[in-house]
């Protein structure tokens, strides 16, 4: 078993707590013993500050980090050189009408260089393995799609 601990603290009171929609801040700050804390907020659509991390832009990090780190440790253990690794993850949320909502999906988009070319084939198929074994993924119950792409590094031989 492993434990996760955080503390949440909302920064946004502005004098009169939640009198109204309007007159609090979203601002809040996320502590985890020994590292830096992040300055987070809602969503901008939601009244937050869009120079803060939203937990919705968290939640996608979180799946896009989770899943590199198993495909790192699975492209080792395969003997798969990657030397460069790059995902521009997007995630769709959908909003309900009664305000509530819920994400619908979140889209993988890595692209990866592996050092040879027969590595190629095996680093594709790693993604799919990688996904199965990702702690944050299997916890969603939304689907977590792939849409990867493996480069070749360019020699560096004279």
């Amino acid at each position: 078993m492993h434990h996760y601990k955080t503390k949440t603290t909302w920064t946004g009171n502005r004098g009169q707590g939640t009198l109204d929609y309007i007159s609090y801040d979203r601002n809040h700050e996320i502590a985890i013993d020994g590292k830096q804390t992040l300055y987070c907020s809602s969503d901008p659509a939601f009244r937050g500050d869009k120079t803060r991390q939203n937990p919705e832009e968290l939640l996608v990090a979180s799946l896009s980090s989770c899943h590199m780190l198993w495909y790192l440790h699975l492209c080792a253990v395969n003997g798969i050189v990657v030397t460069e690794y790059v995902d521009e993850a997007s995630g769709v949320m959908e909003e309900n009408n009664d305000g509530s909502g819920q994400f619908t999906e979140v889209t993988l988009h890595p692209v990866v260089t592996v050092d040879k070319e027969e590595m190629t084939e095996k680093a594709n198929a790693l993604h799919h393995e990688a996904n199965k074994m990702c702690f944050i993924a299997r916890s969603v119950k939304f689907p977590v799609h792939h849409k990867p792409k493996v480069l070749v590094a360019k020699s560096t031989a004279v």
